[in-house]
């Protein structure tokens, strides 16, 4: 009986310890109830993060979606890793950030001494888009915790070649699917774009979303791919190309924001919530980056 209390006794610290998350760098929501909790988008109800953990340990394929400016949603996903490793091996870390031209150089360093930063990023040849600050820690933990980590994005000379010319037809789309992805792209440039623009970017992507799609497939499971919310997400992503010979739908983790709208099931498995970041006019500044 003293040993059963004892591994009871353990158990309950773990998960309380669990439950502790970094400390928040964004300022805002600080005050929300369910801030650091998960939304259950099936099960309809507020979860922990360690129950998260629990649920996410038995799956072989999870997807994470980032706003990739949010400072806690890097330090989430950095705290997610290690508690997942807290309770089995880590396959692969798969991400949007590195591209095929990368893996050669990634391969060299998996599981080597690694050195500072300004000598990994140029033996990375890590492309300054990705701000280093926010994806500097997660790339040194894919390069020595799991086997793998992945590089799961286009290079920029397949990139160009989509754009030039695009596919007439990309597969896995439905009508309201492709609309709704156009306007997505369309929003996303402020309406600046001219609109012989938005075919290319729509072929570009598809493109990488079948490509997450099949590096996520073939990493040695269990494996978690790191993306943009929209690559993520269910209902417009990497899971709409996800063929039934590889195995159960990826679970979907949509990191958000305090004071968002939270998205049903047809889009995420889980909502992640962060506090929320000051409003930015970003079209505002592409404009004036135009004038310029």
């Amino acid at each position: 009986m003293k040993v059963l209390a004892l591994i009871l006794a353990l158990l309950c610290s773990y998960s309380a310890f669990a439950d502790v998350l970094p400390a928040w760098q964004a300022a805002g929501g600080h005050d929300d109830s369910h801030l650091g909790q998960v939304w259950d988008t099936r099960a309809e109800r507020w979860l922990e993060p360690s129950q998260l953990v629990d649920l996410l340990a038995e799956q072989p394929r999870v997807i994470v979606g980032e706003r990739h400016d949010h400072p806690d949603h890097h330090a989430l996903q950095l705290w997610l890793l290690e508690q997942l490793r807290a309770r089995r091996e880590q396959g692969a870390l798969v991400m949007e950030m590195l591209q095929p031209s990368q893996q050669s150089r990634v391969d060299a360093l998996q599981g080597a001494l690694l050195p500072a930063d300004a000598e990994l990023n140029e033996r990375l040849d890590w492309q300054p888009g990705w701000d280093w600050k926010l994806y500097g820690p997660l790339v040194r933990w894919g390069l020595a915790v799991p086997q793998r980590l992945l590089a799961a994005n286009l290079d920029r000379d397949q990139l160009m070649t989509l754009y030039r010319d695009p596919q007439t037809q990309v597969l896995g789309y439905s009508a309201a699917v492709r609309q709704q992805l156009e306007q997505i792209i369309v929003d996303s440039h402020c309406g600046l774009i001219e609109p012989a623009q938005v075919a290319p970017m729509l072929s570009i992507q598809h493109a990488r979303d079948v490509r997450m799609a099949e590096i996520l497939a073939q990493a040695p499971a269990p494996a978690l791919l790191i993306s943009g919310a929209y690559h993520a997400r269910r209902d417009l992503g990497v899971p709409l190309h996800w063929q039934s010979a590889w195995g159960p739908q990826p679970v979907v983790v949509l990191l958000s924001e305090v004071g968002t709208a939270l998205s049903g099931r047809d889009q995420s498995d889980y909502i992640w919530l962060a506090p929320s970041l000051p409003e930015q006019d970003y079209c505002e500044q592409m404009r004036q980056g135009r004038e310029d």
